[in-house]
């Protein structure tokens, strides 16, 4: 086991805030089409906001850092992270509208989804060096890719060197060699995985293959999820994979699973648990995250985790 490092935050959120506008359709609408919708429904999400959400109800001390609009919207935003009991003295506010996303259900449970990213894109390098006293305050810090990727490499540039580091590419995009390197875990599903690694000679198509090859791109430890299989662990110089099972679940939305295993993880490796330790804990989050609809109002208490 790690040693937890003694700080205010358990972890700091770097990331996107979107409201999610979904409206139920019974069929998409083809081309030039106008077809009649559900009420219009909002929701606070994006994956930096779904993650701190998440941690903060397992009982992480967790902190936000993220640019939302002088709107509505970003007043929604806030009050769901206040409610979660996230700290927000990390939100920006203005720049550009809220970030949001245009989501239409059919009856199935497929969707289609624009998004437009309004003040996320605005989150900048120099947010995250005006901010750099966050950064010294906790014990890990949580990046996706919904921000610009400068931005994430100024977060790898600013961050201490015993800060640990979780980054989920997603949506996925190339990553620099600095920020690969900061990377423990890199966390990717399949999806993320195989894109991570195009133009690699990667043989074979099984989780240890991706997480071997993955590793090899410079990484200190690796996550690959899973859904339903729950995760397999790599870390470098260990000479075994660690595949982690997930509980059996009857699933009912998927939607913000992901983020809920990544805030869990991090937040147990802040802790100081191993990374297969952490994983374990984290399969169980986002095992129960599946179980309930939406994201940030599907997420688990700690006390809903160990008894499920």
């Amino acid at each position: 086991m790690h040693e937890a490092l003694n700080r205010p935050y358990d972890l700091l959120v770097v990331g996107s805030a979107n409201a999610d506008l979904v409206i139920g359709v019974e069929r998409r609408p083809a081309p030039g089409e106008t077809v009649l919708g559900s009420d219009l429904s909002v929701h606070p999400g994006g994956k930096g906001a779904n993650q701190a959400v998440a941690a903060a109800r397992l009982g992480a001390r967790t902190a936000l850092l993220a640019r939302v609009g002088d709107d509505d919207h970003g007043r929604l935003l806030i009050e769901a992270q206040r409610a979660a009991g996230v700290d927000t003295v990390g939100v920006l506010v203005g720049g550009a509208p809220t970030g949001v996303a245009l989501i239409t259900v059919d009856p199935s449970g497929d969707n289609s989804i624009v998004v437009s990213p309004g003040a996320n894109a605005r989150l900048s390098p120099q947010d995250i060096r005006a901010a750099t006293s966050l950064f010294g305050l906790a014990r890990v810090v949580s990046v996706q890719l919904e921000v610009p990727l400068s931005t994430v490499a100024e977060v790898v540039r600013v961050l201490p060197a015993d800060t640990r580091l979780v980054l989920n590419p997603s949506p996925p995009a190339p990553l620099p060699a600095e920020v690969l390197a900061s990377c423990d875990p890199l966390v990717v599903n399949e999806h993320e995985a195989r894109f991570m690694l195009r133009g690699t000679d990667t043989a074979g198509s099984a989780p240890e293959d991706w997480a071997r090859s993955l590793l090899a791109l410079g990484p200190r430890s690796v996550v690959v999820t899973r859904g339903a299989a729950g995760a397999l662990v790599a870390e470098s110089g260990a000479d075994a994979y660690v595949s982690v099972p997930s509980p059996r679940v009857d699933a009912v939305d998927t939607t913000g699973a992901g983020d809920a295993f990544t805030a869990a993880l991090a937040w147990r490796l802040g802790l100081g648990e191993d990374l297969p330790v952490a994983a374990a804990f984290a399969v169980r989050v986002g095992a129960s995250a599946v179980t309930k609809k939406g994201a940030q109002e599907s997420y688990p208490t700690a006390d809903e985790v160990a008894t499920g």
